[in-house]
């Protein structure tokens, strides 16, 4: 456990001052307090002597923060060989960028050393914890200044992080303030001093600890942050305090020979973000929900939510069961109105986007702001106008027969939650869909989406999404493969080819059309190949196919 209670008001934390007295030789001593220490060079011990007769550079080498990409190395800072990708020009890359040492595993201590002798170096024979704990110690820990709020879950984790960004934003009488809130996760990176699109869901620990440090510097009071199980189970978020974790739902994902070999891993991966919070938010509706609350008893306190009224695992109970629950949930025109009952408050809330399922996720996020004592004004104020970019945004057509709706629907359990949601918001249109799959990651979508999406849509059409080293006619050959019987669909490789087929089609139908563009959302980039290839937005490109068809 990290921090001892709950995240207090903003404004109550101490002045964060950043990295403190973090040297060469104070790093050393950690990773061989942890154990995690394999041999070092040209550091000096706490007498002063160098054992290895090396370079001044490691007399009194203050260190400032970690890295393991060199675009970011700078003066003060402890560089990170590691990865399948990395290459020694790198080192040399951030050693001429004032880096004072580098940690490696002990595969590449050979090759480093006679590239640079003279260097301290430190080895670990677990690199991945190692860069862990020493970016938080290099770092200054900054989440001890900081309410850091972590979510995990199969599906809607970028959709609470906004929502919950929305009301931390908000004015203690409800306006919109300014930004007091970071936010890290899979469609964007804002610490107060970065703003990009997000590569990683939750980033390698040197940025993850730079995003922190950039956070409590600029003065904001709260990150939150998207935690995935990769991240869980690959250490990056090792030595990090939450104030709050979160676990929205369990289902089957990332299933594959480079992720997780099996559900059980899976989900192991993902109960462990309780291994290190103070207080758990658990939905009471998700599967699994007994064994989610058995593992969230590790932290000191628990608050639950539900949409249903149902206790643990699907049990008959009484909405009295969970701390944050709602009725008379309804979904029209583009929000979501819903009583919501809360042992602090209880109030009409509307949420500002479609979806029955996002009441759950506005619930989760109602539940955290309970468990982190923010008050109803600003939950009301906050998510009254949340907008979270390429997450069920309606493009409303001139033709009101015809609409478009993006979301970064991606996996089973999200494509269940969204066409379900659809169908019942926009009975008697046709749905076609707009999807793909991603390559090297995930293969089970390959099979599962067109089976799910067969259930709801009208006509599919399958296209590029991420590709990474697939060709994509492979992925879309095998989404055509798992196709059912009798569902018309068609293959379209390009993606902006596909959405204006998509309109062409939607026009088509007498009976109108929802046309459903899945899982880039709000992205700018695609994944071809080793590289991120610059792209438009799904919105964007279907905007323009329906001004082409409407002139």
């Amino acid at each position: 456990m990290y921090h001892s209670a709950p995240s207090p008001p903003q404004g109550d934390r101490s002045a964060y001052t950043g990295p403190m007295n973090t040297t060469l030789t104070s790093i050393t001593r950690l990773l061989a307090r942890e154990g995690l220490l394999a041999d070092s060079a040209n550091v000096f011990d706490e007498a002063g002597a160098n054992g290895s007769g090396g370079a001044e550079r490691g007399v009194s080498a203050d260190v400032c923060g970690v890295d393991c990409d060199s675009r970011h190395a700078a003066p003060g800072h402890l560089f990170v060989c590691k990865g399948n990708a990395f290459r020694a020009n790198y080192l040399a890359q951030a050693l001429a960028a004032g880096c004072v040492g580098y940690l490696c595993d002990e595969a590449r201590t050979g090759e480093l050393a006679a590239l640079c002798p003279q260097v301290p170096r430190l080895v670990s024979h677990d690199l991945r914890r190692a860069m862990a704990l020493v970016s938080a110690e290099a770092w200054g820990h900054p989440d001890r200044n900081l309410g850091v709020l972590g979510i995990t879950g199969t599906k809607g984790k970028s959709t609470v992080a906004y929502m919950l960004r929305s009301i931390l934003d908000s004015d203690a009488d409800g306006t919109r303030g300014a930004p007091h809130t970071g936010i890290l996760g899979s469609i964007e990176t804002f610490d107060g001093i970065e703003r990009e699109e997000s590569v990683n869901t939750t980033p390698e620990a040197p940025d993850l600890w730079r995003h922190l440090h950039n956070a409590a510097t600029s003065g904001l009071s709260h990150m939150v942050m998207e935690v995935s199980s990769q991240a869980l189970k690959y250490d990056r978020v090792v030595g990090l305090g939450l104030d709050v974790a979160c676990f929205l739902n369990i289902g089957c994902d990332h299933i594959s020979p480079v992720e997780h070999p099996s559900f059980e891993d899976y989900f192991e991966s993902k109960l462990r973000i309780f291994d290190q919070a103070c207080v758990a938010v658990v939905n009471l509706d998700s599967d699994k929900a007994d064994v989610i609350l058995e593992r969230a008893a590790r932290c000191g306190r628990t608050v639950t939510f539900s949409a249903t009224g149902q206790g643990a695992g699907g049990a008959p109970a009484g909405a009295g069961d969970a701390d944050v629950w709602a009725e008379g949930i309804s979904s029209r025109e583009g929000r979501i109105q819903m009583m919501v009952r809360t042992p602090s408050w209880s109030e009409p809330v509307t949420v500002s986007m479609p979806g029955l399922f996002n009441a759950d996720n506005a619930l989760a996020a109602i539940a955290i702001c309970e468990a982190c004592g923010i008050g109803r004004e600003r939950v009301v104020a906050g998510l009254a106008r949340v907008r979270v970019p390429g997450r069920m945004e309606l493009l409303p057509t001139a033709d009101p027969k015809v609409t478009g709706i993006v979301d970064y629907a991606h996996n089973k359990l999200s494509y269940q939650r969204f066409f379900s949601s659809m169908a019942q918001e926009f009975a008697g249109r046709a749905i076609i869909a707009v999807l793909g799959a991603p390559g090297g990651k995930a293969y089970e979508r390959r099979r599962e989406l067109p089976q799910e999406a067969s259930k709801w849509a009208d006509y599919l059409i399958y296209t590029e999404e991420d590709p990474a080293g697939d060709p994509v006619e492979e992925i879309c050959s095998q989404l055509a493969a798992a196709t059912p019987a009798g569902q018309d669909f068609e293959v379209i490789v390009d993606r902006p080819a596909a959405i204006r087929r998509a309109v062409e089609l939607a026009f088509g139908y007498p009976q109108g059309a929802l046309v459903c563009l899945l899982a880039k959302g709000d992205e700018t980039l695609q994944h071809v190949g080793n590289s991120f290839v610059p792209c438009e937005t799904d919105g964007t490109l279907f905007e323009r196919a329906v001004g082409e068809r409407l002139g």
